[in-house]
């Protein structure tokens, strides 16, 4: 139920905390809308003027807190606290893991979204920079302020058996301002696994198994560990990289306050919408010209690269190969386009489709990940390779990071992305490695895709 109001402006804190209140009692009180228990999820949303979802964030001290944004910036929603969190070391069961989600959503009321992510593979976690994010997370934030076509709106989860007197002690723990800008410390030194030695070795092993037809892709990452004198504060540095980094998925994930993942990922694994798919292939690569000429040229030399269509041409195959089944209906592009980036362009060919009866979010997931944009092609020989060959655990970096609620689910591939971690700050990512594939080149290609980080910290 979501009582009609007019907006209040963030001055108007008693105002705002009276609304909410009287909300969720009226959410106790409501009959006709199914059985409740402690367990019950009760959402208030009250909208608001005057309030930006990631400066509000910067300012708030809880250490559980997270932000996402879509890629066209239509949506971004930021939260704080933890109502609920699902989470785990087991391994993955995609469709277990959604199937408890949606059943949470459905019972509860009003329209809650949890939101998080997983990590790349089902391996065994081999870097305890990890521990706080386990084999998935995902949280209800406590109090949320999330941003769309129809405006701002601060929203409150509580379950049914809590106490309202605990929630309005959170409550008062809000500061309902939007925080300047703190500028980011420099780091003082760097390390780069593999280094450049390590990686030439790595490329060389894989391009050696690419011509035994062990595999026609692989992706393989680096991770690049920057240090500073003191913390890095995660949201001041997403708050950063948005302002680089247009036409990005933006995310934050902080279960804790010394470990934040962190990242402006262009690609989207896929979008639900009721029964309507979208997704997407991205794949190939060539950085921004610095004059519209160059820029230009840079454009025409990626669309008509035959290593880099191939590249792209493996990615769509598994894109298709992954739906089959899954949709009655799936139309995509006859031919690539361009994703044009602040820092880089990619080939990209889109795909939409219909969801046949019966499958969820977690048969979406179990399919399409890993893509052969973050995995390689065919998937399961080269995972097996990216195990033996990277010297690090990859962790959430290119895993599955988004939303569910009630009528829809969106997930973005976790790439060009960092692990905040005290006093360090991990970066990653990768390049597809096919033959004509050379180590100079693509360990730019990872220096590009880092670029924007690099250049706020370093």
């Amino acid at each position: 139920m979501h009582l009609s109001t007019e907006p209040f402006h963030i001055s108007q804190r008693e105002g705002i905390r009276d609304k909410i209140f009287a909300v969720l009692s009226e959410h106790r009180r409501a009959d006709g809308v199914g059985p409740i228990s402690e367990e019950t999820i009760l959402r208030a949303e009250v909208p608001v003027v005057g309030l930006e979802a990631l400066p509000w964030l910067c300012g708030q001290s809880f250490g559980s807190r997270g932000y996402w944004s879509d890629r066209e910036n239509a949506f971004e929603l930021a939260g704080v606290g933890g109502t609920d969190v699902i989470t785990g070391d087991s391994d993955l069961d995609y469709y277990g893991l959604m199937k408890v989600l949606q059943e949470r959503i459905a019972s509860a009321r009003g329209n809650p979204r949890y939101f998080g992510g997983l990590r790349f593979s089902n391996a065994e976690m081999k870097d305890s920079v990890w521990q706080y994010f386990r084999a998935y997370r995902f949280i209800l934030p406590r109090f949320e302020v999330f941003s769309g076509n129809s405006g701002t709106t601060f929203a409150c989860n509580m379950l049914a058996g809590e106490s309202a007197a605990d929630v309005e002690s959170d409550f008062n723990r809000l500061v309902f301002t939007n925080t300047p800008f703190m500028p980011l410390p420099q780091a003082i030194s760097r390390q780069d696994r593999p280094n450049r030695l390590g990686w030439e070795d790595n490329i060389m092993k894989a391009l050696h198994a690419v011509r035994r037809k062990d595999y026609e892709k692989i992706v393989l990452a680096r991770r690049v560990t920057l240090t500073f004198a003191d913390a890095v504060n995660a949201s001041f540095l997403l708050r950063a990289l948005k302002e680089r980094t247009s036409r990005s998925f933006h995310f934050l994930f902080q279960p804790h306050r010394h470990a934040a993942f962190v990242g402006a990922s262009p690609e989207s694994l896929y979008r639900r919408e009721g029964r309507t798919l979208m997704t997407e292939a991205i794949a190939g690569s060539r950085p921004r010209g610095k004059s519209e000429a160059a820029d230009r040229a840079l454009t025409v030399e990626l669309e008509g690269n035959e290593k880099e269509l191939r590249e792209h041409r493996y990615v769509v195959q598994g894109v298709e190969k992954s739906l089959d089944g899954l949709c009655g209906l799936l139309v995509g592009d006859d031919r690539p386009g361009v994703l044009r980036l602040p820092g880089c362009q990619h080939l990209i060919t889109r795909f939409k489709g219909k969801l046949r009866d019966g499958v969820k979010d977690g048969d979406l997931l179990g399919s399409l990940h890993p893509t052969p944009a973050v995995g390689g092609f065919p998937t399961r020989a080269a995972l097996k390779d990216i195990t033996r060959l990277e010297p690090f655990d990859r962790g959430w970096y290119a895993g599955p990071v988004g939303w569910i609620s009630k009528y829809g689910a969106q997930f973005a591939v976790g790439i060009r992305s960092g692990l905040c971690n005290g006093s360090r700050v991990h970066l990653f990512s990768g390049a597809g490695i096919v033959e004509g594939s050379t180590a100079d080149q693509e360990w730019e290609e990872v220096e590009n895709k880092i670029g924007d980080f690099l250049d706020l910290l370093e």
